[in-house]
């Protein structure tokens, strides 16, 4: 686990071993969200990105009646 300091910017380092693991690049923008009492730093991906990560999945689940 890492740990950054907030700058008198407000304003963190994220460290380059996590940059790495995650491919975030300079400019790339991040999705800031609350829980609580902690913050979680989300990539925003292209949806281009998106394409096949369901590839798989099993869709034989049960619908109500209204979705078939």
């Amino acid at each position: 686990m890492a740990a950054v300091t907030v700058s008198p910017k407000f304003q963190v380092v994220i460290p380059k071993e996590i940059r790495k693991k995650l491919g975030l690049l300079p400019g790339q923008r991040i999705q800031l969200v609350v829980y609580g009492d902690r913050i979680e730093l989300i990539p925003v991906r292209p949806i281009k990105r998106m394409r096949g990560f369901l590839k798989g999945i099993d869709t034989r689940v049960p619908r109500e009646d209204d979705r078939e």
